[in-house]
């Protein structure tokens, strides 16, 4: 294993979880907010397929903050929301997807990343790729 193996071992357990948009369309605000909440303070690292609207993503992070030096050894989040690709795409295509949007209720064309800031030290974004930095 050798030192790479070594520096893997410093980092506490955790697990990744996904959750499906269609766990959480039909909840509202307040209950979509708690599951997440359950899942990060879980110690995971969520990835939810689509994203939340603006005022449930900042009533999380408002959530969050208000706990951190409430809940022993939690730091608050880290949170990315990576869209598609956002090129160039025909009428048709954009019409597609607003339109698959608007019956599942959520963007389904996004990813939505959370992780405890005791595991998660950074998600880094790029075109090509998305980076999960974790602490050691």
């Amino acid at each position: 294993m050798g030192k790479r193996g070594k520096e893997l071992g410093k980092i506490k357990g955790f697990s990744i979880q996904f959750l499906p948009y269609s766990e959480i369309r039909g909840e509202s605000g307040d209950e979509r907010i708690k599951k997440i909440l359950s899942i990060v303070l879980g110690n995971n690292i969520l990835i939810l397929q689509g994203k939340l609207k603006p005022d449930e993503e900042a009533r999380l992070i408002g959530d969050t903050m208000a706990m951190v030096g409430h809940i022993k050894n939690f730091k608050g989040i880290e949170l990315a929301v990576i869209s598609g690709s956002g090129g160039a795409e025909s009428y048709l295509s954009k019409f597609k997807y607003g339109l698959a949007n608007a019956l599942t209720g959520g963007d389904m064309n996004a990813v939505t990343i959370i992780g405890p800031a005791t595991i998660v030290k950074e998600i880094k974004r790029n075109p090509k790729k998305i980076e999960l930095l974790l602490n050691k």
